[in-house]
């Protein structure tokens, strides 16, 4: 923040990054193993096959070109509904948590939209709008923007009132209040709901698949449900659990490293 003469300068710890990811390397491990210990007690492909014969199936849709196409499909939807719904909440949040009479008139409101199945949310959407991309997004969008308002309107309510009255006397202008006092501050509470909310969002992308679109993941874990096809499921489960995973670790994660830095510092 350098009109308030303040910057902050954090070393990062190699040894403890490296630590780190051999524990997560570890971790992922044991999961695998305890997927062939229950594969192997099963006894039967059709119930639990082994992780082989879900990498075996995930080749050859990803030969058929099927794999990438529906998982293109699944992932833009969750991005279009991720920036609705963060936008749209920490808008909201921001809003809410600043204004506490607009608060205690709006929060009936977000308790319902907190409460509402969002299976619910799914089928009245299909119902007024239709089956198509814009009534999918809408139910995603709709489904996780209260619980980013909720987490936003936390951190807007607890920021540093001392803060706030000294960029007033240091003049800074909306601009600069915004990108050195109130955003540092929401960080952690936007880099909960980001990364939260991702999890949630794709999971519910798959239900809006499963019921109502021609494409994507839940279109195609639908199909071999129906099919009685485990080894089909999985493989396009754990595609999109990749996908997801590297998302985490390769944006997200980073990203919230850097934005709490001079938390640390």
């Amino acid at each position: 923040m350098r009109e308030a003469g303040v910057l902050f300068t954090v070393m990062e710890d190699p040894q403890k990054n490296t630590f780190s990811g051999l524990v997560g390397f570890t971790s992922i491990g044991g999961l695998i193993l305890l997927w062939i210990v229950g594969a192997y007690l099963t006894a039967d492909a059709s119930i639990l096959p082994y992780p082989w014969t879900v990498l075996e199936v995930m080749g050859k849709e990803a030969r058929s070109g099927e794999l990438l196409r529906h998982s293109l499909a699944t992932l833009a939807r969750v991005a279009a509904a991720f920036c609705i719904a963060m936008g749209l909440g920490t808008a909201l949040g921001l809003l809410l948590g600043r204004f506490p009479k607009l608060d205690m008139w709006a929060n009936p409101w977000v308790v319902v939209f907190l409460n509402v199945p969002a299976l619910v949310v799914i089928v009245l959407c299909y119902l007024w709008i239709g089956l198509n991309e814009v009534a999918a997004i809408v139910a995603v969008s709709v489904n996780k923007t209260a619980m980013v308002l909720v987490t936003v309107r936390e951190g807007a309510q607890n920021m540093n009132r001392a803060i706030s009255e000294m960029a007033q006397v240091y003049r800074m202008t909306r601009w600069q209040r915004l990108r050195h006092i109130v955003l540092p501050q929401l960080a952690p509470f936007l880099s909960a709901s980001a990364r939260n909310g991702l999890a949630v969002i794709w999971k519910i992308v798959l239900v809006v698949e499963f019921l109502g679109r021609s494409n994507g993941i839940g279109f195609q874990i639908h199909l071999y449900f129906q099919l009685f096809d485990t080894a089909h499921v999985l493989a396009y489960a754990m595609t999109f659990v990749a996908v997801m995973g590297v998302i985490e670790y390769a944006l997200l994660k980073p990203a919230e490293t850097r934005a709490l830095k001079w938390r640390r510092a």
